[in-house]
């Protein structure tokens, strides 16, 4: 049995979707962090980091998105959220849920996390003042050289649609407009049309948009 730890509408949306379309047996676990559950003695012992995802495996304990929704995608080949079978796509779709994970989160941090690099409430000012121009910039690259089809991999669903999906929620959240990026807007709509999705959303109590 796989148990999942998540907070609603957070990083782990897009692993809590891959476990949902993989299809695998798992029980969900919702950590508050407005309660700062994340950082009892309990969370703690899960993932020393004190966030989310967690993904608890028989063989231990998985973090961070890119580990566990490759993880995932092994779990289960026969449901083909990743191309197992071929080197360059697979290393195209890490690069570009790395991207997601180093470049895109880490610019919407700066907004709600920024006391994580700084003190000084000017500071902290200036770096949630930037948040939408990063963000468009980041969202405007997947606009032009990323998004090549419907799906991230093109016709090819993977686990980097769910990672996509996750971070366009907070476009609006961030001061930019999605329908900048018609693609990307496509993108959303295509992936609310899926059940597994339409599970998820229910089950973390979030609306479709």
């Amino acid at each position: 049995m796989l148990n999942f730890y998540y907070f609603p509408g957070a990083c782990s949306l897009a692993s809590h979707i891959a476990l949902e379309e993989s299809g695998v047996t798992f029980e969900a676990h919702r950590v508050n962090l407005s309660k700062q559950e994340q950082l009892s003695n309990q969370f703690l012992a899960l993932n020393p980091k004190g966030r989310v995802p967690v993904l608890a495996t028989p063989e231990g304990i998985l973090t961070e998105n890119l580990a566990i929704l490759l993880y995932i995608a092994m779990l289960n080949p026969e449901k083909e959220l990743a191309p197992l079978h071929d080197a360059y796509q697979l290393a195209n779709m890490q690069a570009f849920n790395a991207y997601l994970s180093s470049t895109v989160h880490v610019a919407h941090a700066h907004g709600p996390r920024g006391i994580r690099w700084a003190d000084e409430v000017s500071s902290l000012a200036d770096m949630k003042k930037k948040v939408p121009t990063t963000m468009a910039a980041g969202f405007q690259l997947i606009e032009d050289e990323y998004l090549q089809g419907p799906w991230v991999l093109g016709n090819r669903y993977s686990v980097a649609d769910g990672y996509l999906f996750t971070l366009t929620r907070w476009l609006e959240t961030d001061g930019v407009d999605p329908a900048r990026f018609p693609k990307v807007e496509a993108h959303s709509n295509a992936m609310l049309d899926r059940h597994a999705v339409q599970r998820v959303l229910a089950r973390e109590q979030l609306k479709p948009a």
